[in-house]
């Protein structure tokens, strides 16, 4: 029995390797798919919602902030209004997501 277990043990380290090495590839692919690419495409349309901004456009900021776009300014800020006569000044990059994205969630 212990010669068995002998033999077994050495002939194992041999052919491991590669498998080792393709499961590590199967690993690292499969996170790629389902983490990372999804991430970057969310990103990217992200990205184009907020270049594309208009003034008028309904908008919940990721604080949770509904309001309507009222000036787009040169510096990468926005006004914001969040009730008649009532308006908050943030940057571009703190929308969220259009007004009715955000009704279609709840």
């Amino acid at each position: 029995m212990l010669q068995l277990n002998a033999i077994l043990l050495q002939a194992a380290p041999g052919g491991g390797g590669m498998v080792q090495l393709l499961l590590m590839g199967g690993i690292i692919l499969v996170f790629w798919l389902f983490m990372i690419r999804p991430q970057a495409k969310k990103a990217k349309e992200q990205k184009k919602f907020v270049d594309n901004m208009q003034k008028g456009d309904k908008v919940v900021t990721i604080a949770g902030i509904h309001g309507t776009i009222n000036k787009i300014n040169e510096d990468n800020t926005i006004q914001l209004e969040v009730s008649p006569g009532s308006y908050l000044k943030i940057e571009k990059s703190t929308i969220s997501m259009e007004w009715s994205a955000a009704l279609n969630k709840a």
